[in-house]
């Protein structure tokens, strides 16, 4: 049997680029031997699609603590950065649309950007990886919303409007475990606005980050699926940035869908980071996930290049490990086929409309 295509809910790709950019060619096209994605390592292993997330970082405090130690040794509770303001956040966000633009037109017909499902299923069926833009945290769109649609305008489809710190549209869970994500307020009056807006533009409203608060406004106002493209299971691991069963059963009644995050402080029951894991914490994590959402809404939602991943995946060309896991695990094949794809393309047909 040849590479099953994997859809993907998250990626940091882009961060690495904006960090690095005059090592993009070899981040990219070639491969450095870092992090989690590159071209031939999608290729190697089955990354057919997926989000890929704008992001921008926040700026670097020589006082801060050591966060990866924090998470080595649960409990812990790591403070919010503080909010960036719109003038710095818009021209970072533009840089990194132009990194996704850049490596369309690099990667000579291997890699395409993809606005819909038709575009996305015409790409997985030319043997090129659809790439999805994506927003993780709104700090880029300005009060008025215009901007929202001139990054619609260049593709984006797909907007958390918070990560993890506020936003002048709402706030985020902190990092911390053990903990609830009912942590703050709602959205604001400008992020009510922001999710009618992308009702009507048909894009994804990302629900990963998002406190329970704003979480409920969004349910309460959105006539779309809810999506989480990156977030796990509360009652197995009971971190801020896992979904209740409460917040899971709204998503299901909504036709929406989660993509399981990779990250291993979101999988380990205690929460602890270490990529030591076997496989149990991962599947126990997509048991309840199923459990709850039913077959048809769950997927995957890797964070790749954006947090420490289980050993047994490792990178992008680690994914047939993950698929055969859920294939010995007793996951049929159809049920391992809406994991990998179908469900992303039906949640997206559903938003999207196309």
């Amino acid at each position: 049997m040849g590479l099953q295509p994997v859809f993907d809910g998250h990626n940091d790709i882009l961060l690495r680029l904006q960090m690095a950019p005059a090592k993009r060619e070899a981040i990219w096209l070639t491969g450095e031997g870092r992090g989690h994605l590159d071209l031939p390592r999608m290729q190697a292993g089955g990354f057919a699609g997926g989000m890929f997330a704008i992001y921008i970082p926040s700026p670097a405090d020589p006082g801060a603590p050591n966060y990866d130690a924090m998470m080595d040794n649960p409990p812990y509770e790591i403070e919010l950065p503080a909010m960036i303001p719109l003038a710095v956040a818009q021209p970072v966000a533009l840089s990194m649309a132009g990194h996704l633009l850049w490596m369309e037109r690099s990667s000579q017909g291997a890699f395409r950007i993809c606005r819909s499902v038709a575009e996305i299923e015409a790409a997985q069926a030319a043997g090129a990886i659809a790439g999805v833009m994506h927003m993780e945290g709104a700090e880029a769109i300005d009060d008025s919303l215009d901007a929202l649609h001139a990054f619609h305008a260049m593709g984006l489809r797909s907007i958390g409007p918070v990560w993890s710190r506020p936003t002048i549209f709402g706030h985020g869970v902190p990092f911390r475990f053990p903990g609830s994500p009912d942590t703050g307020p709602g959205l604001t009056a400008a992020g009510k606005r922001l999710v009618r807006e992308c009702n009507a533009l048909r894009m994804v409203v990302d629900l990963s980050h998002l406190n329970e608060a704003g979480f409920n406004d969004v349910a309460a106002l959105s006539d779309a699926p809810l999506i989480a493209t990156h977030s796990n299971a509360h009652a197995v691991t009971p971190s801020t940035r896992n979904l209740t069963n409460r917040q899971l059963a709204m998503i299901r009644e909504s036709g929406g869908m989660v993509g399981l995050n990779f990250a291993t402080v979101f999988l380990w029951p205690d929460g602890k980071r270490s990529t030591a894991m076997g496989w149990e914490p991962v599947l126990r994590h997509l048991d309840h996930l199923i459990e709850h959402l039913g077959e048809d809404h769950v997927g995957f939602g890797s964070d790749f290049d954006g947090a420490a991943i289980p050993e047994g995946i490792t990178d992008a060309a680690g994914l047939p490990n993950l698929l055969a896991a859920l294939a010995a695990h007793g996951y049929n094949e159809a049920l391992i086929e809406k994991l990998r794809w179908s469900n992303w393309m039906g949640v997206l047909r559903r938003t999207w409309g196309a």
